[in-house]
């Protein structure tokens, strides 16, 4: 069973925009929100340059980076193609209006990549 963390509110997270999460450990998290209200969690790194992915444009399901432009699928963390690579996803759990993310996740997952 996981253990979760309230982290903030939904409507804390801008439509179509992002909110960091630092970790003690590792790259921050980005959580993101989009038209939906769907809210998705990856490592704030994209997988080919290492540009903030909190920085970038949200539409649909998905994430450009803000230094070349790369199409990152919020739901996957993988690179839309002809681009190729993925970035660490995150479990999201929203119950009324509070995002939560797992606890032992942000403990373990990604820590040694590069901030």
């Amino acid at each position: 069973m996981s253990n979760w963390k309230k982290i903030c509110q939904v409507t804390d997270i801008p439509v179509l925009g992002s909110r960091c999460i630092q970790r003690p450990q590792g790259t921050d998290v980005a959580v993101f929100r989009n038209a939906q209200d769907e809210v998705f969690a990856l490592l704030d790194r994209c997988p080919h340059k290492g540009g903030p992915l909190s920085q970038g444009i949200v539409f649909g399901s998905s994430v450009a980076c803000p230094l070349h432009n790369w199409t990152i699928g919020l739901d996957t963390g993988c690179a839309q193609a002809p681009d190729a690579g993925c970035v660490q996803r995150f479990s999201v759990m929203v119950q009324g209006d509070a995002v939560h993310l797992d606890l032992e996740e942000l403990a373990a997952l990604a820590v040694g990549e590069p901030a």
